[in-house]
């Protein structure tokens, strides 16, 4: 058998490097995280190869003392972290003490460095691991690091490398991550000598979107909802975008906490309950969001390359994401789009945000004309849904009248002038023409007033004749137990009869036909994983959908301009209404400009 040995420091830091630097921006990463720890407030990074042969970041930091220059490049030496109490509480970017000692090891390495106070700047260099001894340099007051024929030394970690312009793409990626991250801070990239990007320092919140537009493209602004939202602790903020802003990959999705880029299974859980509703299928939300809260209440010491955090109240993160964003997603009624993103969506900090109340002249026909024009719910779907709630827990909801406005003002939908082929309504506003899918639109419009009729009504529960019994795993048999009262409250009735068995003896009168057992395990998998779980609610969303498309005008059906008006009033007073129950839109605007080239008019 071999002997137990000391590994030399200059393998541990290799062995080190293998898990926090994996490709050329992951030194990009750890460097430039090192410069904002440091108060830089202009950031310069410099690429040559993709990073294969040079890696350059500059920045107007404090910088690093000479005397400690030689601990920047020890293992396990940092200046951000000195006791398990501070560990509890990191707000730095780094403070694991590892990067600058892994990244010396495997590559040709330089560092320079003035403390404002000094006179001089001294130098020192690591190549494969072996330090030279400080000498004194011409550099202004900051740090520059130079990582020059990364992996030189580990030739297998080389040969994964993939090409110049993928690997430059993936620091690009980076740069732009810690750009919105960091908008007060101007970073500047260049690629062999050539600048590429270039991003002032944002000073308010408007300089601040403008650089998100600068990374997700000049139409977010345009196509997304500020939030601004506390409470418990917790502050929420940044930019979601609109559903019918959404992508076909989740390559838009940029969430941070206290500063720092995370990946996390509760937040993309959190995020993708909330679109649930108003989002198609197969596509993916645009935002980026900050949420702030007690250095404390989050373990950033989970990955080692500081990927993913562990929240300590998962739970309260999980429903105070879905909440905000659901509620604000629930204020974009059609007509929203025609107005700037800053007056249309703001939310309070402090409050939920109230409903947008439009206002129009008492001539116009109004939401509540509905019933007396022939669009009102069919009242088929609402019996059924009565007679599974019981006749007295559920009432229609009537829409409320709408208040009378100025002298002049026109409705953000407009007039309805005409109908094509009985499936779309033209409408005219101030901005052009405004085309309406009807059935789509009355379908949200039923669906909203279904939902709000669920509102404050008891499930019926419905007794199983034989009760069912199911194995599931030990955390899901004591999420059951701990979660029975509020399980009992949407009708499904589980019990723990053993370390890792359930049974089942009522499910929801609305879900009867449904899969006891996979119902039952899909809610109990969501309670284990984030200690709440909606899938009750959207089985039951489901079902309202499709009353509510049974419910609407269908296409093929001629409507009369007052139906017509009647229809776009009441889509205005609708949650969610730019979008049907299955997340298609539900209208169209075409601007005068728009218009004006389709027919290339001042040409």
């Amino acid at each position: 058998m071999t002997v137990i040995r000391l590994l030399p420091p200059e393998l541990i830091n290799q062995i080190a490097a293998g898990e926090v630097i994996e490709r050329p921006s992951s030194v990009v990463k750890e460097l430039v995280e090192n410069s904002l720890d440091a108060g830089a407030t202009r950031i310069e990074v410099d690429i040559e190869a993709g990073g294969a042969r040079l890696i350059r970041v500059r920045d107007d930091g404090g910088g690093i003392r000479v005397d400690e220059l030689p601990l920047a490049v020890a293992s396990h030496a940092t200046s951000k972290i000195g006791s398990f109490d501070d560990l509890e509480h990191v707000a730095s970017m780094g403070f694991r003490g590892e990067a600058l000692a892994s990244v010396s090891s495997v590559s040709r390495f330089a560092l320079t460095s003035r403390v404002r106070d000094q006179d001089a700047a001294f130098r020192i260099e690591v190549d494969g691991g072996k330090l030279q001894a400080a000498r004194p340099a011409q550099h202004p007051s900051g740090t520059s690091v130079e990582v020059r024929d990364l992996f030189y030394n580990v030739p297998a970690r080389r040969k994964f490398m993939r090409a110049e312009r993928t690997e430059f793409a993936h620091v690009d990626d980076l740069l732009k991550s810690l750009a919105l991250a960091r908008g007060s801070v101007e970073f500047r990239l260049s690629h062999n000598g050539k600048p590429v990007r270039i991003w002032k320092a944002a000073r308010d919140q408007q300089a601040q979107l403008q650089r998100v537009a600068e990374v997700l493209g000049d139409e977010f602004p345009s196509q997304s909802l500020r939030i601004d939202h506390a409470a418990a602790g917790l502050h929420l903020s940044g930019w979601v975008g609109l559903p019918t802003a959404s992508r076909a990959q989740a390559d838009s999705q940029y969430f941070y906490v206290n500063g720092r880029l995370v990946r996390d299974r509760i937040v993309a859980h959190a995020v993708r309950q909330a679109y649930a509703d108003v989002l198609f299928h197969g596509r993916h939300a645009v935002f980026v969001l900050y949420l702030e809260l007690d250095p404390a209440g989050v373990d950033v010491n989970v990955h080692p390359a500081k990927h993913e955090v562990r929240f300590r109240e998962q739970r309260l993160v999980h429903d105070f994401l879905f909440r905000t964003l659901h509620e604000a997603l629930a204020q974009t009624r059609a007509g929203l789009g025609t107005l700037p993103v800053t007056e249309a969506v703001s939310m309070p900090a402090q409050a939920h945000p109230a409903p947008m109340a439009t206002a129009y002249p008492s001539a116009w026909p109004s939401a509540s004309s509905q019933s007396r024009l022939g669009l009102g719910t069919r009242e088929e779907p609402l019996a059924d849904y009565a007679a599974l709630l019981g006749p007295s827990s559920f009432a229609p909801v009537a829409a409320a009248p709408l208040p009378e406005s100025a002298e002049g003002e026109a409705p953000p939908l407009g007039f309805a002038i005409a109908q094509l082929k009985s499936i779309f309504v033209l409408a005219e506003n101030a901005h052009g023409l405004v085309l309406v899918d009807m059935h789509a639109a009355h379908e949200r419009i039923t669906y909203e007033k279904l939902k709000s009729g669920r509102v404050g009504s008891n499930l019926r529960s419905q007794m199983l004749l034989v009760p069912l019994s199911l194995a599931v795993s030990a955390r899901e048999a004591a999420a059951a137990e701990e979660h029975a009262e509020a399980l009992a409250d949407w009708g499904l009735e589980l019990s723990r009869s053993g370390p890792a068995t359930i049974v089942v003896r009522r499910i929801p009168a609305l879900l009867e036909g449904a899969d006891v057992a996979q119902l039952s395990r899909d809610v109990l998998s969501e309670l284990a994983q984030h200690g709440s779980s909606r899938r009750l609610q959207e089985l039951e969303n489901e079902l309202l959908s499709t009353m509510a498309c049974h419910g609407s005008v269908r296409a093929g059906r001629r409507l009369t301009l007052p139906e017509m008006n009647a229809l776009l009033r009441e889509m205005e007073a609708t949650e969610r209404s730019g979008q049907c129950n299955h997340g298609r839109p539900t209208w169209v605007q075409l601007s005068l400009p728009e218009l004006d080239r389709l027919f290339m008019r001042g040409r």
